[in-house]
């Protein structure tokens, strides 16, 4: 049997079990956040409306002491703008209410949104006869949406939901359906005296949560190490413990920025050929727990950084500041976005450097500007190229055209050549004189390396083949892997073997 055939005989298989017996006078009632769409119009709306103006935190404290949630609802919806079409749709649910729609039965859109938002998102779906939401001064919640809508269809109706809320309405529906939902709330579902039908798998939540916040995005933070051969010290205990506080301390205050760039972009991401796959735009994440994660991270790493010593918390608290500046605006301002990446990973290397109190070459940070500046320029690059594949002329949230891909492809050229040129500086200045390196003769493979992999960077970016993420892209790539271990090795040989003077 094909999947397309297996797929189908599975969806018919569920209209039996879950609707066999229920009439068609009966309405499909469906649950907006989390169930007809994958995010939550409450997060969506204060997310949007925080955008504009801060404050709306402040304003929405004042508005659930003044009428509860209810009245935060409809303020938020009478202040916000979030775009409704772009967030994402639960597949099977549209096609199961498609279906039922077609054989004649009623689909009611019950939420406790409020109703005035509530109303623009059911004009996506033409199958939704009414919709039943929250005004304002009524939450339409658990046992107040079980009411509500057993007065209104006392024949009966089937109920689609994905939370424990739902387990105060599922009771007074003659059928429960259960929407992506976890094994304990499946678990609790089950002991209903209402038939049950599962539709769809929950996520792992590990999976999602580690994904959210770019766990891969740590091996950026590997910089901090740098600093500690480079200085000679790679048999300073003391110097590893600092570097690792520092290393964690910088990872999670990075992915806790990453949150907020992902809640800033909601929008555009969503419109993009690959970031609309992100957990926050997607969906799989939830914005309230991005928005409970964030401060937890941002104390976490504040905290080691603050073991680590006051000039590391200093330079965590300068790499915050900078990377939320980036998110929130410098983002969209071309050529100073990509210097303000490049400044971010040269951030990570001064972090390794005050953490363990090293002095090293003004060359390496010349060098690391230069090598970050021309792989921030290969990501924006790609970006556009991909633009121009899809008939687009400019980049969402960027500010970028169509027509800016040979500067970027001449800028990024010209940072690699820059780097090779400055390391090889380093290695006839700085690293002839280092009482660290026995032989630095060892270290004029580095600059061979690093030209032969910012080569192959750009030759794919060129051909559109490269990754969103040049980084990404070199952590799984085997001949970058392959050449950043021959950087490694130039400068373990530099400081390890010794050649006598008459023979090197």
């Amino acid at each position: 049997m094909t999947k397309a055939k297996t797929e189908i005989a599975a969806k018919e298989a569920l209209r039996q079990t879950a609707f066999a017996d229920v009439p068609l006078d009966q309405p499909l009632v469906l649950d907006l956040d989390g169930t007809l769409i994958t995010s939550d119009l409450l997060f969506e709306s204060f997310v949007a409306a925080f955008r504009k103006n801060p404050l709306v935190a402040l304003h929405c404290l004042w508005w659930i002491a003044r009428g509860g949630i209810a009245l935060v609802k409809a303020r938020l919806s009478d202040v916000a703008n979030p775009d409704l079409d772009l967030i994402p749709a639960n597949p099977l649910v549209v096609e199961l209410a498609e279906n039922e729609a077609a054989a004649g039965r009623l689909v009611i859109l019950a939420t406790a949104s409020d109703r005035f938002i509530a109303q623009r998102v059911a004009k996506r779906f033409g199958f939704i006869s009414r919709v039943m939401a929250s005004d304002g001064t009524i939450n339409l919640k658990g046992s107040r949406k079980a009411e509500a809508l057993a007065e209104a269809y006392p024949q009966g109706f089937i109920y689609a939901g994905d939370s424990s809320a739902d387990l105060k309405v599922w009771p007074k529906a003659s059928a429960a359906i259960a929407v992506n939902a976890p094994k304990g709330l499946l678990a609790q579902a089950s002991k209903l005296s209402v038939p049950v039908t599962m539709l769809g798998k929950a996520p792992s939540e590990a999976r999602i949560f580690l994904k959210g916040i770019r766990i891969q995005q740590w091996v950026k933070s590997a910089l901090v190490f740098a600093p500690i051969p480079l200085a000679g010290r790679l048999l300073d205990p003391t110097a590893w413990i600092l570097a690792t506080l520092a290393f964690i301390a910088i990872g999670f205050l990075a992915s806790a920025t990453y949150l907020v760039n992902d809640l800033a972009d909601l929008g555009d991401d969503r419109r993009h050929w690959s970031k609309r796959n992100r957990p926050l735009a997607s969906g799989a994440l939830p914005i309230a727990s991005a928005l409970r994660m964030i401060p937890v991270m941002g104390a976490i790493s504040l905290l080691l950084a603050a073991l680590a010593g006051p000039a590391v918390l200093a330079t965590v608290i300068s790499y915050g500041i900078t990377t939320l500046s980036y998110s929130l605006a410098l983002k969209r301002v071309p050529l100073l976005d990509t210097l303000m990446l490049a400044g971010m990973f040269s951030l990570r290397l001064l972090l390794g450097v005050v953490a363990i109190g090293a002095v090293l070459s003004p060359w390496l940070f010349v060098f690391s500007m230069a090598i970050f500046l021309s792989i921030s320029l290969a990501k924006r690059h790609t970006e556009v190229l991909r633009m121009q594949k899809l008939g687009k002329t400019r980049a969402a949230g960027r500010g970028y055209h169509a027509a800016d891909e040979p500067l970027l492809l001449g800028l990024g050229a010209a940072a690699a050549i820059a780097s090779v040129l400055v390391l090889c500086l380093y290695v006839m200045n700085d690293a002839t004189l280092a009482a660290h390196y026995q032989t630095p003769q060892f270290l004029w493979i580095a600059p061979m390396m690093i030209f032969l992999w910012l080569g192959r960077v750009w030759l794919l970016s060129q051909r559109g083949e490269l990754d969103d993420d040049p980084v990404a892209f070199a952590v799984r790539d085997r001949i970058s892997i392959a050449l950043g271990g021959g950087t490694a090795l130039a400068f373990a040989l530099a400081a390890i073997v010794h050649i006598p003077a008459g023979l090197s």
